[in-house]
């Protein structure tokens, strides 16, 4: 786009307790944003206050929502702009920041800002297909059973994650393997249309982007053929043997050849559905945010859902 081009009206949505959020770094965001375009801020309060918030700017016709937090409040951001033409724009202050490193997002959140303001110069946004659990969206991954156990329990010490975000997690999820979650039996089954159900699961994610996540600089990838143009991907484990488990997730970490060969493992791509039937209640979460437990999940691609800021230049996470 050439030329100079209008203000465009942007929220800006900050989470102040997100792990990497300071005040500092939020002064220097909030005033560059400020300097080119009509920029209101507003922080989240309480959980699902970024939902409304987003809702409300795209009724009130905002152009962009910008999120400077995890995650969690990304999540709940988009599922307030789903539908609408107002944009995301994901800035990263949480520990990870799966979603904003996916679309090729600087892990800076002020290197990101700058890379956001030559993504609104050009007008760079990206209309992409999302996840639904019943009507939650979600950006990047849904889990199923043991990994929505480990974030459960890493909620419950939230106040840790500015400090120890990957110990903590790594932490937790030892702990959950070996304490809280039942895996010696089967916890749910998997239907996809025009197959027969998928036994014996303990562990599944639905995936809608790549990887599944990161651990310091190093993908986790479950499902490589994921991705913004695509629809859901499915990943069940079906192991209880523990060294096998770390074998898989070993393999997550680098090519992940065994990851998809190994016989314990069941793998679909580019689903529209899933359907996922517990054997008993499950926990289950999206995007790294605990939702609870349930006994059935209808899992739906939505195509064309919303509008997403992407940088100019070619995704490097």
């Amino acid at each position: 786009m050439e030329g100079t081009l209008a203000a465009m009206r942007v929220l800006l949505i900050v989470n102040a307790i997100a792990s990497s959020v300071t005040r500092q770094k939020r002064a220097v965001i909030e005033t560059a944003l400020r300097a080119d375009h009509r920029t209101e801020v507003v922080e989240t309060s309480d959980r699902g206050h970024a939902a409304k918030l987003a809702a409300d700017a795209a009724a009130n016709g905002v152009d962009v929502v910008a999120v400077l937090a995890g995650d969690g409040t990304l999540n709940e951001a988009a599922n307030g702009l789903a539908g609408t033409t107002t944009a995301l724009a994901p800035l990263p202050g949480g520990s990870t920041n799966v979603y904003a490193r996916s679309i090729g997002v600087a892990r800076d959140a002020v290197d990101a800002t700058a890379q956001l303001l030559e993504s609104l110069n050009a007008r760079s946004t990206r209309r992409v297909g999302v996840g639904m659990v019943g009507s939650r969206l979600f950006l990047f991954h849904l889990g199923i059973g043991f990994d929505a156990a480990v974030v459960e329990r890493v909620e419950r010490r939230h106040h840790l994650k500015r400090y120890v975000g990957h110990p903590l997690f790594a932490t937790a999820a030892i702990a959950t393997w070996l304490r809280e979650y039942d895996h010696g039996h089967a916890r749910f089954t998997v239907e996809v249309p025009g197959e027969d159900p998928i036994e014996g699961g303990i562990f599944a994610v639905v995936s809608k982007t790549t990887p599944y996540t990161y651990l310091g600089p190093r993908r986790i990838q479950i499902s490589p053929e994921s991705g913004l143009d695509t629809a859901l991907g499915l990943t069940v484990f079906r192991t209880h043997h523990a060294p096998t488990f770390l074998a898989l997730v070993g393999s997550a970490l680098g090519s992940g050849r065994l990851l998809r060969r190994n016989p314990s493992t069941v793998h679909r791509e580019n689903l529209d559905s899933v359907v996922i039937s517990g054997i008993g209640p499950f926990p289950h979460q999206a995007d790294g945010e605990y939702l609870g437990l349930s006994e059935h999940l209808e899992v739906r691609y939505r195509p064309d859902a919303l509008t997403i800021v992407v940088p100019v230049l070619d995704p490097m996470p």
